[in-house]
């Protein structure tokens, strides 16, 4: 049986990467954006995820990231933190088109 693929990733490598983002309390929302959100995607398309947390850091991401590496997966992730961006374009290309893959609001309700 083949795991179903949405946004391009299979089901069970998405579904292992947020297991490994959600060890780490400080992240409160999980954003998927770029070319895999929209749907335009091609095979070696990075996938770009923004993690939304008031007391993330970088040594978060390095961490996380060191984890989602060791998964030997055939993508590329690209991880950053929503509230140390500084350009306004990305800003609002996250809030107009990501997909929200988690977040602890909608845990809590």
């Amino acid at each position: 049986m083949t795991d179903k693929k949405k946004y391009g990733l299979i089901d069970s490598d998405l579904n292992n990467v947020i297991s490994i983002l959600l060890k780490n309390q400080k992240i409160d929302e999980i954003i998927l954006f770029g070319s895999r959100a929209k749907g335009n995607f091609k095979k070696g398309s990075d996938i770009d995820i923004a993690l939304k947390g008031a007391t993330l850091k970088l040594i978060d991401i390095i961490d996380v990231t060191i984890e989602i590496d060791s998964l030997l997966l055939p993508y590329k992730f690209d991880l950053i933190i929503f509230d140390r961006i500084n350009e306004k374009a990305l800003i609002d290309h996250i809030n107009r088109i990501g997909i929200v893959l988690f977040s602890k609001k909608n845990q809590e309700e």
